[in-house]
């Protein structure tokens, strides 16, 4: 799905509805930087399967019906390390920041020793990035599942279980530029189910618990996406509101923000704020005008609004009030963007 970008920032879509009277919500995708930055050099990546697959018996215990302990049983990992290392693939391809995204289809590991990492040689990495003509290999080279699950009672044939999956992963990056200084990331979580223990298409059907081998397959996709907004400047949904009013000028900033006509619905809303006399509703104006800011990505202009917003919030409002917290949030989170618009900048250019 191409992105329609209007100043920086995505509308996907705009969803506009009544919480409570005077305040319109709506959900905006905002472009948030990668958390590695890599050379500007980077164009193309190749990502590779590097670990050696984790033994049946190791990592998975069930709780049966009627006993105190858990029982260690064996769950076959076969390809989670292939759904990890080809979700992740297609992810950095979709978010069309590399020029390229290649995935490496044979494991590069042959050995049967799978708790040692073995990062991978300047030989071997120069070798596929020659063959593929990537700059550089984003590479699994660690993943350890662990999968508990706990049978709570039985109904009409079916158990009724609760499953817990944890995963643990080890990524490098392997720069020809950067040998000895291989960036590492290491992600560790963990997913939660609950459900009927069918799979047969019956009573209960739409409350699944998943197996345990299936359950492995959906943290390694769940940690292939977490990835991608490591090494990718990527699209985030948040929500955002602004302030109505029976004022003709906030109602006519309305229709033009409602348009995405910002920068008349700033003026509108400034007009709004210059003329009126009680502090409550300026630090509704102003917050309006932060966000319009915001919407243009002039975040210096939308930060300075946002502050004056939460000051006279605090001038009009009581401790602990709904807007004074709602004020701040939004607050910081404009700080929390103009810090980084800077990193964004340099990854996009």
């Amino acid at each position: 799905m191409k992105h329609l970008v209007f100043s920086g920032i995505l509308f996907f879509s705009i969803l506009f509805f009544s919480n409570c009277a005077g305040i319109q919500y709506m959900s905006i995708e905002t472009r948030e930087p990668a958390q590695v930055t890599l050379p500007t050099e980077v164009k193309s990546v190749l990502v590779v399967n590097n670990v050696v697959q984790q033994p049946d018996e190791i990592g998975h215990n069930i709780k049966r019906l009627g006993k105190k302990q858990s029982d260690r049983i064996k769950v076959s990992a076969d390809s989670v390390a292939i759904f990890y290392t080809e979700a992740l693939s297609q992810f950095l391809g979709e978010e069309e920041y590399f020029n390229a995204v290649k995935y490496y289809q044979k494991p590069l590991r042959s050995d049967n020793d799978f708790w040692q990492e073995v990062p991978i040689t300047p030989e071997t990495m120069h070798e596929l990035r020659n063959a593929t003509t990537t700059d550089a290999i984003i590479s699994l080279d660690k993943l350890i599942l662990q999968t508990d699950r706990t049978d709570f009672f039985r109904q009409e044939g079916y158990n009724y279980a609760g499953l817990t999956g944890r995963i643990q992963s080890v990524i490098r990056v392997y720069l020809p530029s950067m040998e000895g200084k291989i960036p590492v990331v290491q992600f560790t979580d963990s997913m939660k189910w609950e459900g009927y223990d069918i799979h047969d298409g019956r009573a209960y059907a739409d409350l699944i618990v998943p197996s345990q081998e299936e359950a492995m397959k959906q943290l390694a996709v769940f940690a292939a996406e977490k990835m991608t907004k490591v090494f990718s400047p990527h699209w985030e949904n948040q929500d955002r509101w602004y302030y109505t009013q029976m004022s003709s000028r906030m109602r006519e900033g309305e229709v033009f923000a409602k348009n995405n006509q910002w920068f008349n619905a700033i003026e509108k809303w400034n007009e709004f704020y210059t003329k009126e006399k009680n502090k409550l509703n300026q630090a509704k104006a102003a917050h309006n005008i932060a966000l319009g800011y915001e919407m243009l990505d002039d975040m210096d202009s939308a930060y300075k609004w946002a502050v004056l917003a939460v000051d006279l919030f605090l001038q009009s409002t009581t401790s602990g009030s709904l807007e004074r917290r709602r004020s701040l949030l939004f607050k910081n989170e404009i700080e929390r963007r103009r810090n980084t618009s800077n990193k964004l900048n340099m990854q996009i250019k």
